[in-house]
């Protein structure tokens, strides 16, 4: 006899984040991973600082603080908000505790990359709904459910598209979910998507949605691994029972608390975005490359064919600049662009401005 992994884990093809080198540019431009170009909050830096005196002492197991913070700020009950080690942990979890052998978990043509993974390592057979026109496509999923579905993923707005669906979208696709499947809004760019609560609304009206969040986007904090999720208490219990004791360090829980509670930082942050974003996609245009309006942090910026997105990458390569190649995604034609500074924006729009002319 071998030792073999269970069914399914062989299947899985390791994730692939956005690149961070370039060979030969001591400082590339980072564009590929949708961070916050201006960081996170210097009341962030400084409660970490402080934390990490204390790095000899286990951190809570309950992390009451942080979520009350996050209850504070987002006018919800702390009681029904669990923390992870960013949103990923959460959403696997999700599919640990809710899936297995036999279940399918459901997902978008063009969704988070993960999503195929947490149904794997669940033991449970992923299953995926067509989109329509880069827009998650509610009847289409909706028609793929059936008696075995035990969770539908969706990104709100969408990764790598930058689309989302509004309340009234939304609110169908929860109305037509079965009772024994959960709808799972996954929110890692909810606060750019202006007037979205990011589905807290849907979570106290139907007991079978589930919203997570995460602080590595909007707050910055990307390297502390932070994330949380809010749903009914029945749902919290079941997370909260898998989930590691110890999951989030002290340093982890200091910085996302006085990250959330920085609204100031926040607010600057989400004017800032939305500006850029605006110029980034109005120049894209301009230069006669598509892009759909974006809710998010970043743009999907679409060449003619693949080898036009190729010829583009390798252009901004040669710039220092890094963005993301999304052929994985099921766009070969396409790279995502991270919403940076108004001089990263500048710097990225010369760029392919220069490309344009040369080809």
């Amino acid at each position: 006899m071998t030792i073999a992994a269970q069914p399914g884990i062989m299947d899985i093809a390791l994730y692939q984040g956005g690149a961070s080198k370039i060979e030969g540019q001591a400082e590339p431009l980072k564009l590929s991973s949708n961070e916050n170009p201006f960081g996170c909050s210097s009341a962030a830096t400084a409660a970490v600082a402080k934390a990490a005196l204390r790095m000899h002492r286990y951190p809570t197991t309950d992390h009451a603080a942080l979520r009350e913070a996050i209850a504070d700020v987002h006018a919800l009950d702390a009681g029904r908000i669990i923390c992870g080690v960013g949103s990923d942990e959460l959403l696997t979890l999700l599919a640990m505790g809710f899936a297995g052998p036999g279940d399918e978990v459901l997902y978008t043509e063009h969704g988070f990359s993960m999503y195929r993974i947490f149904a794997l390592s669940a033991g449970a057979e992923p299953v995926v709904a067509p989109e329509k026109d880069r827009r998650v496509d509610v009847d289409a999923l909706l028609a793929c459910i059936s008696p075995e579905t035990r969770l539908v993923y969706i990104a709100n707005p969408a990764n790598p598209t930058g689309t989302a669906l509004d309340l009234a979208e939304l609110t169908r696709l929860a109305e037509g979910i079965p009772a024994t499947c959960l709808l799972v809004l996954d929110g890692a760019y909810a606060e750019f998507f202006e007037g979205y609560d990011g589905g807290a609304g849907l979570v106290d009206r139907f007991r079978n949605v589930v919203m997570t969040r995460t602080f590595s986007k909007l707050y910055g904090l990307g390297g502390l691994r932070v994330g949380w999720a809010y749903a009914h208490q029945e749902i919290i219990d079941v997370l909260n029972r898998i989930r590691g004791p110890f999951n989030l360090s002290s340093v982890a829980l200091a910085g996302a608390e006085a990250g959330v509670r920085d609204r100031a930082f926040v607010a600057r942050c989400l004017r800032d975005n939305a500006e850029q974003r605006a110029r980034l996609t109005g120049g894209l245009n301009q230069l006669g490359i598509a892009c759909d309006e974006s809710h998010a942090n970043f743009v999907l910026a679409r060449f003619a064919d693949e080898a036009e997105a190729l010829a583009a990458d390798a252009h901004l390569k040669q710039a220092g600049i890094l963005v993301r190649l999304v052929k994985g995604y099921g766009f070969p034609e396409a790279l995502r662009i991270t919403v940076g500074s108004a001089q990263d924006v500048s710097q990225v729009l010369d760029a392919l401005s220069n490309f344009k002319r040369t080809t």
